[in-house]
């Protein structure tokens, strides 16, 4: 027979539900660490949740925490988690009843001393260099005098005063203040927020031409807003050149990095801003002096060298001198060859001339009236000889003495057609010979003219030179013979230019052109 089962022992232990479980731990830990300082470095940080919370780890060498930031406290955290980061953080330790953990949610983070702050500020560095923020390609360079300075401080401190007491003294200018609070955890966000104000501002309002950022001296923790990223970031985004003058100068925060230009004090920033009023008059008076005394050394140089070159320069009758003598000596030239031309055409004219008049018709006719009168005397003369056979010889000497007259008729009318022919002939040959004559001689007058215009002075005007001429008309070659004062006229090319000996020249004007004559009328004015 088998034995019976043995009844479970009753407990008066209360029964719980894991939840109930759950929440009454979740009430001990929060009465036992209710407000709780923890030191480890965290692990397993990726950046905010979608949801804008935080979670990661903090660990030491052998435990972990889970922790967790909640939206609103990791947006106003002056110390950003990191991973790898050490720091001490303050909050409430609870559990997790999903997870059957406990969790710290933290409320404040600090660096967990001076050598974590350092490495968070070296690695932050790091990646803003990387990131180009830190480049000297995108640097601006500060204005000389800017006539507007935006200053981003505390309103209250001794920085502002030194600031303004310092450019008063040196270069008065207007100085305008954007308050911040440059401790605290609101100083990054404040700070870049008035350097993005500053860039932001529009044509109704003067807008700086230079910032200036600037805190008085301080511990490092003090001195961390200014190495926040969004303030670097707000430094590398302006369009201001900004100066960085925060702490003393062996302070160094990463806004010094993406600032324009770095100085050691707020008082050091105002003198890099504007210079000694003083010192820049006593240096524009030195520019000024030597620059006048420049100015006339300058002239004189300039004057010698042109006094150098008009000595060197020809004068504008030694230039035409050859020129018009060659004209001179071809005009005679051609005078003589005319002459010559002209004295051996009148020989030959001449002769045909006295040719001419030998066998003129009025010559033909005198001979033969001549003729006719001696025949007739002889005609007389036998007629008074042979009266005594005029009876039977009369009509033998009539018709003989019709037959003469015949012969002499014919006789003189092919002596005067030959004679006319011959004229006719001999004008042809004289018309031909002048003609031919007279294109020769105006050939020549055209290439001599052609000449003269290129090696007259007018053509020495069109090559740059001009010649100058004093009220009365003459040609001046040396400037001794001008006085300060006198009237001159500068002929150019293309005119004449009235001048002052000693002052500015007055305007161009035009010079009249003369119509060039035709060589034809100029050749045959020689004949």
């Amino acid at each position: 027979m088998s034995a019976m089962p043995q009844a479970a022992p009753i407990s008066n232990t209360p029964e719980l539900t894991v939840s109930e479980l759950s929440a009454a731990l979740r009430r001990t830990v929060e009465d036992r660490f209710g407000y709780v300082r923890v030191r480890g470095e965290i692990s397993n940080y990726r950046g905010p949740h979608s949801s804008g919370h935080a979670y990661f780890c903090l660990k030491d060498q052998s435990a972990r925490l889970d922790a967790v930031v909640w939206k609103t406290t990791l947006q106003r955290l002056k110390t950003k988690p990191e991973e790898g980061l050490e720091i001490i953080a303050t909050g409430r330790v609870t559990t997790f009843p999903g997870k059957s953990s406990y969790q710290i949610v933290i409320d404040a983070i600090e660096p967990a001393g001076i050598g974590a702050l350092m490495a968070l500020l070296d690695e932050r560095r790091r990646r803003l260099a990387a990131e180009g923020l830190f480049d000297q390609a995108r640097k601006q360079p500060i204005p000389y005098l800017p006539n507007v300075i935006g200053v981003v401080t505390s309103p209250t401190g001794a920085v502002i005063r030194d600031i303004v007491h310092r450019i008063r003294d040196r270069f008065p200018r207007r100085v305008i203040v954007w308050p911040v609070r440059v401790q605290g955890d609101t100083s990054a966000v404040e700070v870049a927020a008035a350097i993005r104000g500053f860039n932001a501002l529009h044509a109704g309002f003067p807008r700086p031409d230079v910032l200036i950022v600037a805190r008085g001296g301080g511990s490092l923790e003090d001195l961390l807003g200014f190495s926040d990223e969004i303030v670097v970031s707000a430094t590398a985004e302006g369009l201001i050149p900004l100066i960085s003058a925060i702490g003393h100068e062996t302070d160094t925060t990463l806004i010094d990095h993406a600032a324009d230009l770095r100085a050691p004090t707020p008082t050091g920033a105002a003198e890099k801003c504007v210079p000694v009023r003083a010192e820049l008059l006593d240096a524009l008076g030195n520019v000024g002096t030597r620059l006048a005394a420049a100015s006339r050394r300058h002239v004189e140089r300039q004057r010698n060298d042109l006094r150098a070159l008009s000595r060197a320069l020809p004068t504008a009758e030694s230039t035409i001198a050859v020129p018009r003598q060659r004209l001179d000596a071809a005009t005679r030239s051609l005078e003589n060859a005319v002459s010559r031309a002209v004295d051996t055409r009148r020989l030959p004219l001449g002769k045909a001339a006295h040719l001419l008049a030998r066998h003129s018709p009025q010559a033909e006719f005198a001979a033969a009236r001549g003729r006719l009168d001696g025949a007739a005397k002889r005609l007389a003369g036998a007629y008074a000889a042979t009266l005594r056979f005029a009876a039977q010889r009369n009509a033998n000497d009539r018709a003989r003495l019709i037959s003469l007259s015949q012969r002499l008729s014919a006789r003189t009318q092919n002596s005067l057609d030959l004679n006319r022919e011959r004229v006719g002939t001999l004008q042809t040959r004289i018309l031909r010979a002048q003609k031919s004559c007279d294109e020769r001689r105006r050939a020549k007058l055209v290439s001599l003219a052609q000449l003269l215009g290129t090696l007259g002075y007018r053509s020495v005007l069109a090559r740059g030179f001009a010649l100058v001429r004093d009220a009365g008309g003459r040609p001046l070659r040396r400037v001794a013979d001008l006085e300060p004062g006198d009237r001159l006229s500068l002929q150019f090319a293309d005119g004449y230019m009235p001048a002052v000996a000693g002052e500015a020249p007055g305007r161009l004007r035009p010079a009249p052109r003369r119509a060039a004559r035709p060589a034809s009328a100029s050749q045959d004015s020689l004949f």
